[in-house]
């Protein structure tokens, strides 16, 4: 009992479209913490977002410490690009996923490039 209470739970977190975040909050991901900024762990991202409002929250994940693994669409992450790629610490880990209408394109990844000049 000591040591479960002792070990503190990481979260994902993700920024995306509305299905994206919804199919993650669904499988349990989701989270409100009044004493964190943002308040959630997701940013859904439709036509109204803007890119400040998208690298700000970015930003937030990066520096919040209970994070560990930050999700983005794809074609979300490109809006950000500078941001994500200034980003060298392993965690939190930045992964690009595909959405519903935007494939992954592997060639666009920068971890995945990172990764590749490492080889």
């Amino acid at each position: 009992m000591a040591l479960h209470s002792a070990i503190k739970g990481k979260l994902i977190s993700v920024i995306g479209d509305e299905d994206t975040c919804v199919g993650f909050l669904l499988g349990g991901i989701g989270e409100m913490n009044r004493q964190k900024s943002p308040q959630t762990n997701f940013l859904v991202v439709d036509k109204n977002t803007t890119t400040a409002e998208i690298e700000d929250t970015f930003r937030a994940f990066l520096k919040r410490d209970d994070i560990d693994i930050i999700l983005i669409n794809q074609n979300v992450a490109e809006l950000i690009r500078h941001a994500i790629d200034s980003h060298t610490a392993p965690v939190p880990s930045i992964l690009e996923i595909p959405s519903k209408d935007h494939p992954y394109d592997p060639n666009k990844d920068s971890i995945l490039r990172r990764a590749k000049g490492l080889f």
